[in-house]
């Protein structure tokens, strides 16, 4: 049940920070190249959520279950 828990939050972080990261695109202009974006999101608080979504998946999906 644990797992269920970890597996439901790190979806739902990674479906917010993914969600933030495609929305960040908009900022991309001729001026501002991709590396200027990356820097951008590297900023902002709220892409770091992807990343840990996806590691409390991994983590919920790899490691086995101790109460059984």
């Amino acid at each position: 049940m644990v797992r269920l828990f970890f597996y439901l939050v790190g979806f739902g972080f990674s479906v917010v920070g993914g969600m933030m990261v495609i929305a960040y695109l908009n900022i991309i202009t001729p001026e501002r190249g991709f590396s200027e974006y990356m820097v951008y999101i590297a900023t902002r608080a709220e892409c770091y959520l992807l990343p840990l979504g996806l590691l409390f998946m991994w983590g919920s999906l790899s490691f086995p279950d101790r109460g059984s």
